[in-house]
């Protein structure tokens, strides 16, 4: 039986919080639980995302966390490999979502509170992971910055963060600039609405561009800079959940790779990597005092 200590929170005490984004996805979680995802494809991803965090250094029964766990789908793959994990999400629904999936996992305990409320002691965790969240609350670096003060000394922090296309050409932003019209008119629609029009646009536009880069690359052309490429392994639900967190959520920011890399200095991180798989995710250690 999981362990659940959960903490609510008076919704006006918390600042570094878009309300209008955490309900959106409480609504997205509880609409793609990930338990339609293939379990290949699920370890793909994880591992993927997790290449750069150094599971042999973490001591014996290392405790940490995972901000913004909503589904728990990271956290499903973590969990096993640790002592304990502490899950927190500021969306009840969304964590609602992620106690069903953990069930099986005993050592997870979960609490409802956001980035700036995280309910776990100072230089308490050997280790803490921050997916595609922290991009989505109004001060970035601060949400870095909280989740780095619970960290012991020397413990590393895993983060993935939309990036800026600092590493693309003009014309390939000039298209996710004309993407970002639509996704600030479909995000303020009611959630029927936004994942309706999320839908459609994962069946008309993500599938088939992700197909067709996936033939391009069968005759052996370079697929790098093919819109949507990234796609061209992925499963068609997938998509679809991307669709929606792409184009469903309102409070969207992006970042190049040294402005991230200051973001987790000024945090009081070091030894700051970047994957070669996930643009941007990226990991450091924190400074010891």
């Amino acid at each position: 039986m999981y362990t659940c200590a959960i903490e609510l929170k008076p919704r006006e005490m918390a600042s570094n919080i878009d309300h209008a984004v955490v309900d959106g996805f409480g609504d997205e979680w509880s609409r793609f639980d990930q338990h339609a995802l293939p379990l290949a494809e699920w370890k793909a991803l994880a591992e993927m995302y997790f290449d750069l965090l150094p599971w042999s250094t973490l001591p014996p029964h290392a405790i940490g966390f995972d901000l913004g766990c909503g589904s728990g789908r990271w956290a499903k793959y973590v969990a096993s490999r640790v002592g304990t994990l502490h899950c927190i999400d500021a969306s009840a629904a969304a964590l609602g979502v992620a106690r069903d999936g953990l069930a099986q996992q005993p050592n997870v305990q979960f609490h409802h509170a956001s980035v700036d409320e995280i309910p776990l002691p100072d230089e308490s965790q050997d280790f803490g992971y921050s997916l595609g969240v922290l991009h989505h609350v109004p001060d970035t670096g601060e949400g870095i910055r909280q989740a780095v003060a619970k960290l012991k000394p020397g413990a590393p922090f895993l983060v993935y963060l939309y990036y800026a296309f600092d590493n693309r050409p003009a014309w390939f932003r000039m298209i996710w600039r004309a993407s970002d019209v639509l996704r600030r008119i479909i995000s303020r629609l009611p959630h029927s609405a936004r994942f309706g029009a999320s839908q459609v646009i994962a069946a008309l536009v993500y599938f088939p561009l992700a197909r067709a880069a996936r033939l391009l690359e069968l005759s052996g052309i370079d697929v790098e800079l093919f819109p949507l490429a990234p796609y061209r392994h992925r499963s068609f639900y997938v998509m679809r959940t991307d669709a929606l967190d792409r184009f469903g959520t309102r409070l969207e920011q992006r970042f190049t790779k040294e402005q991230i890399r200051e973001m987790m200095t000024r945090a009081g991180l070091e030894r700051i990597a970047f994957s070669d798989r996930v643009l941007w995710g990226a990991i450091g250690w924190k400074r010891s005092a």
